[in-house]
């Protein structure tokens, strides 16, 4: 005689696929989040991504999004096996098994179930993480500072995780098994989910109020900040975009009880429709998070192809081959000097200009900050005397570029880029400067902007007040801005490289500093407090990473030394290994979204088709001719695909063209950016293309389960 324990072991032998679905997707969901944990909390990563910066919280943005779509995608996974699992509860109970001994085996199961899939996913994520980066270095780049380094503290977000995994199991478990009405228990892997008559306004409403949610979210926050100079916290700016998840909602409901072909098409697709509409709730839920999670996707594919356009453009772009400045109290190779090291390498120097600049102290308009329980507000304080910028002379100017600036006395000009997309690199309109160590002052009236990317930053004064102003400076006061030409760009990549280890290895320790940091502002700093935030000694006491002559060739340190030269066939060349870390971790994130968007659409589709075997199989016996069932299928499966797809794809490649055109002051997409976004569009036609491939399959499997399996 057997024993309920033989029975219950028997039981799940056959229904092994129930369980084998449910340890899978917990599985992927583990996988995926160590993966991404791995590498997001990854000392190699945190060194590249400054604290509080964008790029570090455009990171964990879509960390959220990747993990609230793997939880919704789990939960959805656990209702479909107790769903299943339920005629099973139903039968015991109504041969005499108790609910204590149904809670017992299942408590024990689902225990053991969660332990193994969520423990392989975790065992398994950090060698995915680290084998994807290692295929990155092998076919792409590979550098010193991209040896990939985990933390234990990463592994606590799977732990999480598989936590919750295990309470929403055993919660299921338990409702499932404390049911009263048995009948309703055996009846549960029948039931429908479906959704009421939704109005045909729903559709036109819901693209509306996502174009609404868009502009609201991107917005507000820049006009509470403008008008209100207030900073809100980040939970109530997240709120302003809430109609466009309520309006995406809105368009994936219609999509699935209307569709978009009018009435016509209701009754020509009523099969596929009223299919739909019977497993409505849980479609709709899915496909949420799959529009989601593609949005996150592109947003992190659109790094890459935004950076390398816009890197490309910009630097064969430059009018100069060779610029660098260095501080006067420096010394660095002179004109004899360096020609001798462009002979050493065959490169022949066409033009030379060396001119002096100098560093003076400027006025400007300090936002003092106050912390409060709603966000942080601030206050404007005009100081004669808050920071310092590099000052040309017109005829320096002249001798560095070649073009012709006639400036009044009394008057300065700001030199921003060619594009005017970076102003906040600017010096800013400036009206009043100091000598900082004469300590004459001097009032100037700004007038028209010069526009020249290679000097972003500095300024230009009147031949006459340049004399006057930078009288008695003393060389760590000044600087020596250097620019030449050679006869084959090109060919020149090893004398640039020779060239800028020259300029590292000259260096000394006082100018070994972050391109933030400020003699005029660490003066007036030492007086106040009695230290500067960006000395290098302050940011490692606390905590941040700083520059070092002895790691010149990592990404931080060619990005964020403040006198880094510009030679432009080093730049495009090292371009990728400078920004290799960067690139490789948001392709990385880009990979685990679509990842899940695939397996997320995939296991949908497969359960829709499995939930309708038997209609099929009825209309099959009906007579029902293979095209008008392959119709059908079609329908379901291209609904699933098709609505995100496009929803999602529109969705932030809108939002990402907002963020463009926002970006410029005034308000504009550059040529770069333009082409930056024509490169994003390509991305898109690329991954349009193998999900339709991926669709292709996934119909396939649907027809094989339903329309094309044998008869019984």
């Amino acid at each position: 005689m057997q024993t309920f324990a033989h029975v219950y072991r028997h039981l799940r032998r056959k229904n092994w696929r129930q369980y084998a679905l449910l340890g899978g997707c917990a599985f992927f969901s583990v996988l995926l989040i160590t993966a991404y944990a791995c590498m997001m909390r990854s000392p190699t990563i945190l060194t590249v991504l400054p604290e509080g910066g964008d790029s570090r919280k455009q990171v964990m943005m879509v960390f959220v999004l990747a993990v609230l779509g793997c939880g919704v995608f789990t939960t959805y996974a656990s209702g479909l096996f107790f769903r299943q699992k339920s005629r099973q509860l139903g039968v015991f109970l109504a041969l005499g098994a108790t609910r204590r001994q149904l809670s017992r085996m299942l408590t024990r199961e689902l225990t053991l179930l969660t332990l193994l899939s969520c423990g392989a996913g975790a065992l398994l994520g950090g060698p995915l993480a680290w084998g994807i980066w290692q295929i990155f270095r092998t076919f792409v780049v590979d550098t010193a500072e991209m040896a990939l380094r985990f933390t234990p503290q990463s592994y606590w977000f799977p732990g999480v995780f598989t936590l919750f995994v295990l309470l929403v199991l055993l919660g299921m478990g338990c409702r499932s098994v404390r049911r009263t009405n048995i009948i309703d228990i055996v009846q549960e892997s029948h039931k429908s989910e479906p959704i009421r008559a939704v109005p045909r306004w729903y559709g036109p409403a819901g693209i509306v109020l996502i174009a609404l949610g868009g502009v609201l979210g991107y917005g507000i926050p820049s006009v509470l900040i403008q008008g209100l100079h207030w900073y809100a916290p980040a939970v109530l700016e997240a709120l302003f975009y809430l109609p466009a998840l309520v309006g995406l909602y809105m368009v994936l409901l219609h999509t699935v009880v209307n569709g978009w072909g009018g009435k016509r098409g209701k009754y020509r697709d009523l099969i596929a429709t009223s299919m739909m509409q019977f497993q409505g709730r849980q479609t709709v839920r899915n496909m949420l998070v799959m529009t989601v999670l593609l949005v996150g996707a592109y947003f992190a594919s659109f790094f890459t192809p935004m950076l390398l356009t816009s890197s490309e453009l910009s630097t064969g772009d430059r009018p100069i081959d060779y610029l660098y400045h260095y501080r006067s109290d420096q010394t660095i190779l002179t004109r004899q000097e360096v020609a001798q090291l462009a002979a050493d390498h065959g490169v022949e120097l066409t033009t030379w200009s060396q001119v002096s600049a100098a560093t003076l102290g400027c006025d400007g308009i300090e936002e003092v900050e106050t912390e409060g329980s709603f966000g942080t507000t601030y206050t404007e304080e005009y100081h004669g005397l808050l920071h310092g910028a590099s000052f040309l002379s017109e005829s320096a100017f002249r001798e560095l570029t070649g073009i012709e600036v006639d400036l009044a006395p009394g008057t300065g000009a700001n030199i921003l880029d060619d594009q005017a997309s970076t102003p906040w690199r600017s010096a800013g309109d400036v009206t009043h400067i100091t000598n900082m160590v004469t300590g004459q002052e001097m009032d100037i009236q700004p007038v028209e902007p010069v526009r020249y990317t290679q000097l972003l930053g500095c300024f230009l004064l009147d031949d006459g007040d340049y004399a006057a102003i930078t009288q008695g400076l003393t060389p760590e006061w000044r600087e020596e801005f250097v620019a030449f030409q050679v006869a084959d760009l090109e060919a020149s990549y090893p004398f640039a490289s020779d060239l800028f280890y020259a300029i590292v290895d000259h260096s000394g320790p006082e100018v070994e500093v972050v391109s933030a940091w400020d003699p005029v502002e660490r003066m007036l700093q030492l007086q106040e407090k009695g230290a500067y935030f960006y000395d290098p000694e302050t940011l490692e006491e606390r905590g941040y990473d700083t520059i070092h002559y002895s790691d010149p060739d990592s990404s931080q340190f060619r990005t964020d030394w403040k006198y880094m030269p510009q030679f432009t066939i080093l730049d495009q060349t090292e371009m990728v290994k400078t920004m290799a870390v960067f690139l490789m971790l948001f392709v990385f994130i880009a990979l685990v979204c679509f990842a899940a968007f695939v397996v997320i659409s995939f296991t949908r589709c497969m359960t829709i088709a499995i939930a309708n075997t038997q209609v099929y199989e009825d209309l099959r016996h009906l007579g029902a001719p293979r095209a008008y069932l392959y119709r059908s299928v079609k329908g379901q499966v291209s609904r699933v695909f098709r609505t995100p797809i496009l929803v999602g794809t529109v969705l932030v490649y809108a939002f990402y063209t907002l963020m463009m055109y926002g970006n410029g002051d005034p308000a504009g997409i550059n040529a770069l950016e333009g082409a930056g976004m024509l490169a994003c569009l390509a991305v898109v036609g690329v991954v349009s293309v193998l999900l339709y491939l991926v669709y292709r399959l996934t119909l396939r499997k649907v027809c094989a389960v339903t329309i094309d399996r044998p008869r019984a």
